[in-house]
């Protein structure tokens, strides 16, 4: 089958190998247009751009998927299907309508569960013990056309964001291929989207993972798990924001107010509104990410001073 490949970050690279090493024919790759990165702020292709230039394919970098130019490079290219992952961007109807397959799309979650941009932070945020992911035909409506396949995966209590989505990119890579050859065969067919328990997952920024030392202990620690590593959960102290890795929610009967730092030999605690939490790694303005008892060895933080 005559296949478009859409993809823009790592975790869209295992499906893209997969894709190029089964049996369909890959002939091009759309992905975002280069972007700043690095000390330099210089402009560098996307993962998938790079590894779809390595392999010598043509790569499709349009500002918009509403652009003619682009409507027309991909009617000449004329694919029988799109495959779509962590691409990051909409699809106009006109553009839906080119392959006569469709664009199929694998989506990290258990769909109609968290639709949307940010479905696996926001299933660990939420503290879900299970997600997955599902091939689904895109439509004009978010994450809502009808599904082909379906893997499931526990939510470990330690899982970050990142530990998901690497074990989710690999099983979502092979459910992707079984979707591509079943609809090839013609052996597979989509199946509507259940009406009830839908739920969104709107895209996380800086500003959605500020840590409130108020709330309680386990809600902190899924919040700054499912912000890792991107965009990372922070908090502020002397001014400054601080970063924060993944905490560890202390057992032993521990009373410290919300917010304040408890600096032990060789952990460092800090209140919430229920029990303690013991700092992992953390990462002060402009430095390097550190241990949070060398962080507190260079700082000193004076009796009741707090992070906020």
């Amino acid at each position: 089958m005559r296949l478009l490949f859409a993809g823009t970050p790592d975790v869209a690279l295992p499906s893209f190998e997969a894709v190029l090493a089964s049996d369909h024919d890959v002939v091009a790759v759309l992905t975002r247009p280069d972007a700043p990165s690095g000390r330099g702020r210089k402009l560098h292709p996307s993962p998938v751009a790079e590894r779809a230039e390595a392999e010598g394919l043509d790569v499709l970098k349009p500002g918009s998927t509403r652009d003619p130019e682009f409507l027309e490079q991909l009617r000449g290219l004329a694919p029988e299907c799109c495959a779509v992952v962590a691409y990051g961007g909409l699809l106009p109807t006109a553009v839906l309508d080119v392959p006569p397959l469709g664009w199929i799309n694998l989506h990290f979650s258990v769909l109609p569960a968290w639709r949307g941009a940010a479905p696996v932070q926001h299933a660990i945020r939420s503290g879900d013990t299970l997600t997955g992911a599902t091939t689904f035909r895109i439509v004009e409506e978010l994450d809502a056309g009808p599904t082909y396949g379906v893997v499931t995966e526990p939510i470990g209590p330690t899982d970050t964001a990142g530990d998901l989505l690497e074990r989710l990119s690999h099983s979502g890579a092979r459910l992707l291929v079984e979707t591509l050859d079943g609809i090839a065969a013609g052996t597979l067919e989509p199946r509507p989207q259940p009406s009830e328990d839908v739920t969104y997952a709107s895209k996380v920024g800086v500003d959605d993972v500020r840590i409130d030392w108020s709330r309680p202990a386990f809600a902190i620690d899924r919040l700054v798990r499912s912000g890792t590593p991107a965009p990372g959960a922070w908090t502020t102290f002397r001014d400054e924001r601080l970063k924060v890795g993944p905490v560890t929610v202390v057992t032993e009967a521990v009373e410290v107010p919300p917010g304040e730092i408890v600096a032990e030999k060789s952990r460092v605690l800090v209140g919430t509104g229920s029990v303690p939490v013991a700092l992992g790694e953390v990462q002060p303005h402009g430095k390097r990410p550190m241990a949070a008892d060398a962080w507190a060895r260079g700082v000193h933080p004076q009796p009741a001073e707090r992070v906020g």
